[in-house]
């Protein structure tokens, strides 16, 4: 365990964004048993212009002509340091040597930030933990020199257009440079060993406690009327991450099997054939709270999953939701589902999810239903943190 320390947490994650965050859950683990400092990303200058009608980058612009940063005190060993500068935009620049000239001196603008609410709180032999903030965060090692710098890797992102231009030379670059690096997917810590052989797949944290089958009193109107078995998805329907054709073939080769989806569409789905199919419902986007009472009623969960560079690595945390309500479960076989093989179906073809779907139908014993929950819930967020702590200290025997 980490007990007692001074953290640093960076990332690519405002502590006041809308969305869960791994980097959020894991600073609020760190700091039940030590100082964390949550650092939320400088205004760039773009985003200044573009989205100066949003309350967030009101506050941020207010905070920037104070002079001052804002340090909010959110628990008792849990703090969030709004810095009070701004930074250059500069991802669309081509030239190497321009972008990493600028890139130091917004780095060396962010540091100083990060000094003030250093001295102000009184941190000393610090970590720092950097959720793949790749660029502004870059020369945070040599500028803040912490104890231990810790890269931590949660997506593929250099295969996303936004940070493919000048990510793939500097991540590796990053991550070579940290004293160690943690993924929260296998798949990922497999790539990061090729810039840092201190590098260690941790785990995800996951919080299921809302998915227990116990807890749902009530079935919801919309599903009250769809036939059995009931082979459904929860999540956003996204051309880019789904499958559509498994969708489809699972529709129209098994018309007496109801595909229920619970999410809001991209145009893709919105145009595709499945709309046309009796036998699949498109339920639209729920809150959150009400997803459990839908899952409850799935025969078979899926995750159809469609490979891609940006996809192939992610830890999927609905598989987590899925088994922790017992449920059986069909998924994309990828390096990343590895750690749930012994207890979900995988497949990598349309006819193989097809196979699997029944097989799942048939094979869902009491004794698999407590298997699949007893396992989702080990995936928690102390977990997590508890294996990061242990990488740090296998990196420390080493040296």
């Amino acid at each position: 365990m980490l007990v007692n320390r001074d953290i640093i947490v960076v990332g690519i994650q405002a502590w006041d964004i809308e969305i869960g965050s791994n980097c959020k859950n894991i600073a609020a683990e760190f700091a039940k048993n030590n100082r964390v400092l949550y650092v939320n990303s400088p205004l760039d200058r773009i985003s200044m212009f573009r989205e100066r009608k949003a309350e967030r980058t009101r506050r941020r612009i207010r905070i920037v002509k104070s002079g001052k940063p804002e340090i909010i005190q959110i628990s008792s060993n849990l703090w969030n340091l709004f810095p009070a500068t701004v930074i250059e935009s500069i991802n669309w620049i081509k030239s190497p040597t321009l972008f990493d000239w600028l890139n130091r001196i917004n780095n060396k603008r962010f540091a100083r930030q990060i000094k003030i609410a250093i001295e102000k709180l009184g941190f000393k032999d610090y970590l720092i933990f950097n959720d793949s903030d790749m660029f502004r965060s870059f020369y945070l090692k040599e500028l803040l020199e912490p104890e231990t710098y810790i890269y931590y890797t949660r997506d593929n992102l250099v295969a996303v257009g936004y940070w493919m231009n000048q990510g793939i030379r500097l991540e590796a670059a990053h991550m070579k440079k940290s004293d160690l690096v943690v993924a929260n997917s296998t798949y990922l810590a497999s790539l990061a060993r090729a810039s840092n052989p201190n590098s260690f797949y941790v785990g995800q944290g996951c919080d299921v406690s809302l998915f227990d089958h116990l807890l749902v009193t009530s079935i919801p109107g919309d599903m009250k009327d769809i036939p059995h078995p009931i082979i459904g998805y929860i999540g956003a329907l996204l051309s880019l991450r789904l499958d559509l054709k498994v969708l489809e073939y699972l529709a129209e080769t098994r018309p007496e099997w109801s595909l229920v989806l619970v999410g809001p569409e991209d145009e893709s789905f919105k145009n595709s054939r499945l709309h046309q199919l009796k036998n699949v419902h498109f339920l639209g986007n729920k809150p959150g709270n009400d997803l459990p009472s839908y899952l409850n009623l799935f025969d078979v969960a899926i995750n159809p999953q469609l490979l891609s560079p940006v996809t192939i690595g992610n830890y999927p945390r609905k598989i987590d939701e899925y088994l922790a309500m017992g449920k059986p479960t069909v998924a994309t076989k990828t390096e990343a589902m590895s750690v749930f093989a012994d207890y979900t179906y995988l497949a990598t073809t349309k006819e193989e999810y097809m196979e699997c779907v029944e097989r799942a139908l048939t094979e869902n014993t009491p004794e698999n239903h407590i298997r699949r929950e007893e396992f989702a819930k080990q995936h928690t967020w102390e977990n997590n943190v508890i294996e990061i702590a242990k990488a740090i200290e296998k990196v420390k025997k080493r040296i």
